[in-house]
């Protein structure tokens, strides 16, 4: 809507310069003689084809006055042909210029209006006085009265992605006071939604360039409001601009109907913001925006001198929650299936990436990706001709070190992701568990990620994914109960029956994954303990994030009886399951019980010996291959 305002009151007084200049030197002979010339010379000049029915003039006057019925303008040159404004009735009333003053127009009035007002991507609109390209606008007249009743007005925006159809009407209340003040109000809809915007201006008739120009404003539209306050540096010079604002809403993202900024989905929101404009530079300040428990505070520069828009901005905040962005926290998400997915699918919007140059710093305190905290982030984010690059990213996460290089070239509508992130030192005994229950394991985590992929959510990028995961873990501890879990033994059993909390080592943890496709496939996966060398072989799908693996434990010494069966690690990212593989386990089962019967009379001396026992892991060995096909 801030777009509209500068439309709305550019193309009234532009369209009131026109037609002043029109029915001024029409009026020169009083008897309406060599009006067809006339306006054909002002055709010509203007650059628009101009038809008026008739003038009526009442130049002798100290205030002289013109009525000009039944008026079409059309297009400028520098816009494709059409009309700009059809004007049942028009009338001005003039002071003449004379000392300490210079020629002013004393009031305008306009009936019946229709307004067709269009601008293209490259900038170039119909309400503009003069061609873009050929210098900056010139200065709009000032007007000391004001009259507008209903005016029909059709706006397509193309730079802005805005179409407006509804009413404005204009008026500064004479009779109400000396110096009234001006009240614009505007209604109809704007992007398919209802719209509404007032402003209340100070008195036009103290209006001045040397002096600055108050208002006020407020706008709605769908479930998001706007209002504030501010001033123009010289009267009716929409260069020079101070204000501040106020807003809050529904989704974050619907305020780009009232300001043309493209943002992103979120849950109810509340912002505000102080902004400065002069000429081709803009400076946002103080920008505070929360929803949910996310928080942002930002300072915002755009320098539009070279006709495409470059911005240089910093972002710092203490929380933001992902849970708090996209289409499910603002209660728009339909796909059923979104809340059971780990990995985000915030959407971004390509074509937004692609209109301006960025330059970005951000750092948050905390950063909640799902359910997984990011503490001290820092990053510098870049964004040329729809390229984005952030480089580095850096963060804390479970007392460890991530650094990640980020690239996302999205000069098409399908963007292409390069991720290459690298873990040091996280500390598995600060992952998610129980609160108040000890750690099921302990030890120092590396990892990396380097992958490509396609998509405008990180799950899409994920469930395209082509490239290599690797975990390693040198040393550490892990709860005995679960280490021996997976050899399925009665060992085992009775560690989980008596909720014992002993500990045992941890050797190596390594785990090697090749991703094609959005499936990673393990190429090397080892967990081994003091007690057991557990074994597995299987896949994950990013794009449901469906866990498909088989462990095998091999005990490292004698166990009394052992289900030589995998164990099954099913499920989701966000709901993981294990199972045993039943098939071989019930014939195992059932030859255990019928030796078990011949044996009970030894069974506290013999044991039902596995084939073979298990010997260490070559760890050095496995973390060389693991760590040389992530290079």
């Amino acid at each position: 809507m801030k777009t509209i305002r500068r439309v709305l009151v550019s193309t009234a007084l532009a369209l009131a310069a026109v037609v002043a200049a029109i029915v001024v030197l029409c009026g020169v002979l009083d008897a309406g003689y060599l009006h067809g010339p006339f306006i054909r010379s002002l055709t010509a000049h203007s650059g628009r084809k101009i038809q008026i029915e008739s003038v009526e003039t009442h130049l002798l006057s100290s205030h002289p006055r013109v009525t000009a019925e039944h008026v079409i303008i059309g297009n400028p040159s520098w816009t494709p042909p059409g009309v700009t404004a059809e004007i049942d009735k028009i009338g001005l009333a003039f002071q003449l210029p004379g000392f300490g003053h210079s020629f002013k127009l004393q009031r305008l009035e306009m009936d019946g209006a229709t307004l067709h007002l269009i601008r293209d991507a490259t900038g170039h609109a119909n309400w503009q006085q003069t061609d873009p390209d050929r210098g900056p606008q010139a200065d709009l007249p000032l007007i000391r009265s004001l009259s507008i009743h209903g005016a029909r007005v059709v706006l397509d925006d193309a730079l802005r992605r805005l179409q407006f159809n509804g009413t404005v009407s204009a008026e500064d209340m004479q009779g109400t006071g000396a110096m009234p003040p001006l009240r614009i109000e505007a209604a109809g809809e704007l992007n398919g939604k209802a719209a509404t915007v007032e402003i209340t201006g100070d008195p036009l008739a103290a209006a001045s360039r040397e002096h600055p120009y108050g208002f006020v404003f407020a706008e709605q539209s769908s479930g998001s409001r706007l209002s504030g306050s501010g001033s123009l540096m010289r009267a009716f010079d929409f260069d020079a601009i101070d204000a501040e604002f106020a807003g809050a809403g529904e989704d974050l993202l619907d305020l780009y109907l009232l300001t043309g900024v493209n943002l992103i989905n979120t849950g109810r929101y509340r912002l505000s913001g102080k902004v400065v404009r002069r000429g081709t530079h803009t400076n946002f300040s103080q920008l505070t925006v929360t929803s949910g428990q996310s928080d942002i505070q930002a300072t915002v520069a755009i320098d539009s001198t070279g006709g495409r828009a470059k911005f240089a901005a910093e972002f710092e905040s203490t929380l933001i929650r992902t849970a708090d962005l996209g289409l499910r926290a603002a209660g728009r998400e339909h796909d059923p299936e979104a809340g059971k997915l780990l990995l985000s699918n915030v959407m971004l919007n390509p074509g937004a990436l692609r209109r301006g140059d960025w330059v970005v710093q951000f750092r948050a305190h905390r950063v909640d990706v799902g359910r997984v905290p990011l503490h001290e982030v820092s990053a510098k984010v870049t964004i040329e001709q729809g390229v984005v690059v952030v480089a580095p990213l850096l963060a804390d996460l479970f007392g460890g070190k991530v650094w990640a290089h980020l690239k996302l070239d999205a000069r098409t509508d399908n963007p292409v992701s390069d991720v290459d992130i690298k873990l040091a030192g996280a500390q598995l005994g600060e992952f998610d568990h129980k609160e108040g229950a000890p750690p099921p394991a302990e030890g120092a985590l590396q990892a990396r990620v380097s992958v490509k992929g396609q998509g405008r959510s990180i799950h899409q990028v994920a469930a395209s994914a082509d490239g290599t995961v690797t975990v390693v873990v040198t040393h550490g501890t892990i709860r005995s109960s679960l280490a021996e879990l997976v050899g399925i033994d009665l060992r085992a059993l009775g560690l989980m029956l008596a909720k014992d909390k002993q500990e045992t080592g941890i050797r190596c943890i390594v785990a090697g994954f090749q991703a094609h496709d959005g499936t990673l496939n393990a190429q090397s996966l080892v967990l081994d303990t003091d007690p057991v060398l557990i074994t597995g072989e299987g896949q994950l799908h990013l794009d449901s994030e469906s866990l498909d693996f088989a462990l095998r434990g091999h005990p490292k010494s004698l166990r009394l009886f052992r289900l030589r069966t995998p164990v099954l690690l099913r499920g989701t990212l966000v709901h993981p399951a294990i199972a045993v593989q039943v098939r071989n386990a019930a014939a195992q089962t059932a030859a255990a019980v019928a030796l078990s019967a011949v044996l009970t009379p030894l069974a506290g001396v013999l044991a039902f010996v596995d084939p073979g026992l298990a010997k260490d892991a070559d760890c050095a060995s496995l973390q060389a291959q693991v760590t040389a096909s992530a290079r």
